[in-house]
C-alpha cells in the first residue's frame, strides 16, 4: 500500500512538472506571435518574418528534442510508460493530423465538395474516415495492444503468432505504408518551408529535414511525444485563426463550424449564376477547343510533335529578325524546351493535358456542385446513374480504407504503448478524438467560407488588380495556382483559375486579409503537422529495420543501448531516402496518404482482429492472408494508377473493379485478407507448444509441406 501511495505521489509531481512546462511552452509561443505582430506593424519585412518563425519555431522544437534525448531503450521506443493519457492524446492527435489533414482537408472539400467529382469520393469521406477510424481503435485495438507491453506493432506479431515471417512481413509493410505517408509529409515541409524563405522546393525539404531529425534523432519517442505536444498547440492555433477570422468577417460570429451553414446557400445560387454567365461559357468553350487541339495532335504523335518543333523554332527566328522583345523571345524558347523530347512522352503529355482541359471545360471548371450528396443522378440516363453509382461506391470504400487504416498504421498504434496501462489507452483515444475533432470539424467550414471568397469577392476582379498571393503561390508550384486570361477579357472568371487542394489552407489568412503575421503562424502550423507525423513514421521506420529485422545483431549489436544508437542512424538514413522521393513531387499529398492507408489496412487490420478475437488464427494462416491482401492492394493501385492507365491507353476507369479508385485498393484487400486467414486457419489451426502461450516456432511457417 505504501508503495503505491508513494508512486501515486510520484505520478502526481511528474503530471504537475508537465503542466508547468506546457504552460510555459504556450506563454513562449504566445509572446513569439506578440513580439512578431509588433514587429510587423513596425516595418518588419515580410521576407524576414517567415524565415525567422520557422527558425523560431524549430529552435522550439530542438529545444524539447535535445531535453528529451536518451539511450535508454524503454525511454525511447516507449517514453517510458508513463505519458498521462490527456497529453498523449495531444500528441495523438498532433501525430494524426498530418500534413494531409492540415494542408490538403480543406482543399479536397473545396475541390470535391461533399460529393466528390468523377466519380471519385468526396472530401466529406475523409473526415467520416479518419474520425471513424478511432473509433475501431479504442474499441477493437488499443487496449489489447497495451496490455501486451510491447515496443513496436511487429511484436505483436511476433508475440501472438511466434516464428520469423510474421514479423518480417509486419516490419517490410510497415516500411512501405509508413516510407509512402512519410514521403508525403516531407513533401510538405518543402512546400511551406520554400514559401517561408523564399528558397527553391528542393531546398525547403533539406531545411524541413532538418527540423525533422532535430525533434526525432536524440531521443526516440521520449523527445517526439513533447514535440507533438507542442506541435498540437502551434498547428491548432494556426488552423483556427483564419477559418475563425473569415466567419467573422462573412457571418459575423467566430464560431465557424456552427455558422458556416448559412454560406451554403449563398454559394448554391453563385454556382448556378456561374454555369449561365456567358463570360464562364467562353471560357469553357476555349478549354474545349484545346482539348480537341490536343486530341487532333494524338491522331498522329510523330507528325504532330515534329510539325510543333518546326512552328516554335521558325517563331523564335522570326522574333530575332524583328527585334522583339527579349520577353517574348524568352516565352518562345521556354514553350520550345517545354515540347517532349519523344513521341512517346508527347502522347503522354497530350493525353494529361486533353483530359484536363476537357475537365475544365465542365461547368465551375469541373468541380462538383458543393452541397450535393453524390454526383450524377440514379434516376437520369444510363450514363448520369453510373456516375452516381461510382460516387457513391468510391464514398464507402474511401471511408472504409480510412477506417480500417487508422486500425492499421503501425506509428499511431505505438502510441498507446506509452500510457501506463489499458484504461489510460482508452482514455487516451477519447482524447486524441477530442482534440482532432476541434479541426476536423472546422475544415469543412473553412472550405465553404474561401470557396465563397472566391466566388463573390475574387471572381469578376482585373487581372491587373489581383492580390499578390496568387503570383506568390504560383511561383512556388505553378500545380498550386493557375490563373489565365483565357477568353481575354481582362476580368477574372472562376473557370480561369485553378487552386491546388495544398494551398487552400496555406492562403487562406492573406485571402482573409489577415496580417502576414498569421501567415508565417499558419505555415508554421503546417510545418508542425508535417513535422509531427513525420517524427513518427521516421521512427517506426528505424525500429522496423533495427528493432524488428533484427539488423546489427550479427555485427555484434547486441545491447539494448547499441540498438537504440543503430536505430538514431537508421533514422538518418531514412529520412535522406524520403526527402529524395519527396523531391520528385510524386503526388498530392492526400493522395499519397490515402494510398499509404489502404496498405497499412490491407497488411495489418485483418491480422490483427483476427488474432486478437480467434484463438484458432495460426501463423501460417497470417503469414498467407497478410501476402495476399497486400499483394492484391498493390497489384491494384499499380495497375489502376492515373500514369500507367495513360500508358496504356485505358479510359479512366478502364481495368478498373466497379470505378474504385486505387487510393482505395483496400476494400479489396482487406476482405482476402480476412477470408484467407480464416480459411487457412482451419488447415493449419493454431499450436500451442507445451509451456508456451505462443505459436511453434520454427522458422518455416508452412511445416510439413
Amino acid at each position: 500500500m505504501n508503495s503505491i501511495t508513494s508512486f501515486q505521489k510520484k505520478y502526481a509531481i511528474y503530471k504537475w512538472r508537465l503542466h508547468r512546462n506546457v504552460l510555459l511552452f504556450l506563454a513562449l509561443l504566445l509572446s513569439l506571435i506578440g513580439v512578431m505582430g509588433y514587429a510587423e506593424h513596425e516595418g518588419l519585412s515580410r521576407n524576414l518574418i517567415g524565415p525567422i518563425f520557422l527558425f523560431s519555431t524549430v529552435m522550439l522544437y530542438a529545444l524539447i528534442g535535445v531535453a528529451g534525448r536518451t539511450t535508454n531503450a524503454e525511454e525511447y521506443y516507449v517514453a517510458g510508460r508513463r505519458i498521462p493519457a490527456f497529453y498523449n492524446g495531444m500528441a495523438t492527435a498532433a501525430d494524426w493530423m498530418s500534413a494531409a489533414s492540415f494542408i490538403s482537408l480543406a482543399g479536397a472539400l473545396y475541390l470535391q465538395g461533399f460529393s466528390g467529382s468523377g466519380g471519385q469520393a468526396g472530401g466529406l469521406a475523409y473526415v467520416m474516415g479518419w474520425t471513424g477510424g478511432f473509433c475501431l481503435v479504442a474499441l477493437l485495438i488499443a487496449p489489447h495492444l497495451r496490455a501486451m507491453n510491447l515496443y513496436t506493432l511487429p511484436d505483436f506479431f511476433s508475440q501472438r503468432y511466434g516464428g520469423r515471417w510474421p514479423r518480417l512481413l509486419a516490419a517490410w509493410a510497415a516500411i512501405l505504408c509508413s516510407f509512402t505517408y512519410v514521403v508525403a509529409q516531407i513533401y510538405g515541409i518543402g512546400l511551406i518551408a520554400s514559401r517561408l524563405t523564399g528558397v527553391q522546393f528542393e531546398i525547403g525539404i533539406l531545411l524541413g529535414l532538418g527540423g525533422v531529425l532535430l525533434c526525432s534523432f536524440l531521443g526516440g519517442m521520449r523527445a517526439i511525444t513533447w514535440t507533438q505536444v507542442a506541435q498540437y498547440m502551434i498547428l491548432l492555433m494556426a488552423f483556427l485563426i483564419p477559418v475563425s477570422w473569415l466567419a467573422y468577417q462573412q457571418l459575423g460570429t467566430p464560431l465557424a463550424p456552427l455558422a458556416y451553414s448559412a454560406q451554403l446557400s449563398k454559394i448554391t445560387e453563385l454556382e448556378q449564376r456561374l454555369i449561365s454567365d456567358p463570360a464562364e461559357v467562353a471560357v469553357r468553350q476555349e478549354f474545349q477547343l484545346r482539348a480537341e487541339a490536343y486530341k487532333a495532335r494524338l491522331v498522329n504523335v510523330e507528325q504532330s510533335l515534329l510539325q510543333e518543333r518546326q512552328a516554335l523554332t521558325q517563331r523564335v527566328s522570326d522574333l530575332k529578325l524583328q527585334n522583339a522583345e527579349f520577353s517574348l523571345i524568352a516565352q518562345a524558347r521556354r514553350e520550345l524546351q517545354a515540347l517532349p523530347e519523344n513521341a512517346a512522352a508527347a502522347k503522354e503529355t497530350w493525353q494529361r493535358a486533353m483530359k484536363e482541359n476537357y475537365e475544365r471545360a465542365k461547368p465551375l471548371g469541373g468541380m462538383p456542385l458543393h452541397g450535393s450528396a453524390f454526383q450524377g443522378d440514379p434516376h437520369g440516363t444510363a450514363q448520369e446513374q453510373n456516375v452516381f453509382n461510382q460516387s457513391r461506391l468510391n464514398f464507402v470504400a474511401l471511408i472504409f480504407c480510412l477506417m480500417a487504416g487508422t486500425a492499421g498504421l503501425p506509428h499511431l498504434l505505438t502510441r498507446f504503448y506509452t500510457v501506463p496501462n489499458e484504461a489510460e489507452a482508452r482514455l487516451s483515444v477519447a482524447w486524441s478524438l477530442f482534440f482532432i475533432a476541434i479541426l476536423y470539424l472546422s475544415a469543412p467550414a473553412l472550405a465553404v467560407l474561401v470557396k465563397f471568397e472566391v466566388m463573390n469577392n475574387l471572381v469578376g476582379s482585373r487581372f491587373s488588380e489581383l492580390p499578390n498571393w496568387l503570383a506568390q503561390w504560383s511561383r512556388v508550384d505553378s500545380a498550386l495556382v493557375e490563373v489565365a486570361d483565357v477568353n481575354l477579357d481582362g476580368i477574372l472568371q472562376f473557370g480561369e483559375l485553378k487552386l491546388g487542394a495544398d494551398v487552400v489552407m496555406l492562403a487562406s489568412p492573406e485571402m482573409a486579409g489577415l496580417p502576414y503575421v498569421i501567415s508565417g503562424l499558419v505555415a508554421a502550423g503546417g510545418f508542425a503537422a508535417a513535422l509531427s507525423t513525420a517524427d513518427g513514421l521516421l521512427l517506426t521506420i528505424s525500429n522496423a529495420f533495427v528493432h524488428d529485422m533484427r539488423l546489427g545483431t550479427k555485427n555484434g549489436v547486441e545491447t539494448a543501448e547499441g540498438r537504440v544508437i543503430l536505430s538514431k542512424f537508421a533514422l538518418l538514413a531514412v529520412a535522406m531516402s524520403a526527402a529524395l522521393v519527396a523531391a520528385w513531387k510524386p503526388a498530392e499529398i492526400l493522395a499519397l496518404v490515402s494510398a499509404s492507408f489502404s496498405l497499412a489496412a490491407s497488411a495489418f487490420f485483418p491480422g490483427m482482429v483476427m488474432g486478437i478475437f480467434w484463438k484458432r488464427t495460426s501463423r501460417q494462416a497470417v503469414v498467407l492472408g497478410m501476402l495476399t491482401g497486400l499483394g492484391v492492394t498493390m497489384t491494384y493501385m499499380i495497375f489502376n494508377a492515373p500514369s500507367v492507365r495513360v500508358l496504356w491507353g485505358l479510359t479512366p476507369f478502364g481495368g478498373m473493379v466497379g470505378g474504385i479508385q486505387p487510393i482505395s485498393a483496400g476494400i479489396l484487400g482487406v476482405p482476402v485478407g480476412f477470408l484467407v486467414i480464416w480459411l487457412a486457419s482451419w488447415v493449419w489451426p493454431h499450436v500451442e507448444s507445451s509451456g508456451d502461450t505462443s505459436p511453434e516456432r520454427s522458422d518455416n511457417p508452412f511445416p510439413g509441406l
